[in-house]
């Protein structure tokens, strides 16, 4: 399963990667803003992506993926430190599949992936 990780961060994304690695999913691209992921959806089946990104961020992001019939069904996970409830409903609003606020445990990022996989 390919997964895109899209966050600014290089140490969040790699921290991302490694715990992906651990529970299994190796095949990750990453990205480090919303245009970056563009570009690298081909094939993808399951993205990560933080809110707060320059150039295009996560929420424009989304709606773009989303509004591109091509990726309407694949899952979308928010990993961002955007915690208040009108940012989650703007969140799942927009299209994502479920949330989670950083920082995280591994065990949250496996739950929420099995949870959008229907595993």
């Amino acid at each position: 399963m390919k997964i895109l990780t899209v966050d600014d961060s290089s140490t969040m994304r790699r921290i991302i990667k490694n715990t992906l690695n651990r529970i299994g999913y190796t095949d990750v691209v990453e990205a480090e803003h919303g245009v970056d992921a563009l570009a690298k959806m081909a094939g993808v089946e399951l993205v990560l992506t933080d809110w707060n990104m320059p150039e295009m961020d996560g929420l424009t992001f989304v709606k773009t993926l989303r509004s591109n019939s091509q990726y309407t069904d694949v899952p979308i996970i928010m990993v961002t430190t955007e915690a208040a409830k009108k940012e989650i409903l703007e969140a799942i609003k927009a299209g994502v599949s479920d949330y989670i606020v950083k920082p995280f445990t591994p065990d949250t990022l496996k739950e929420k992936i099995q949870k959008v996989l229907g595993r």
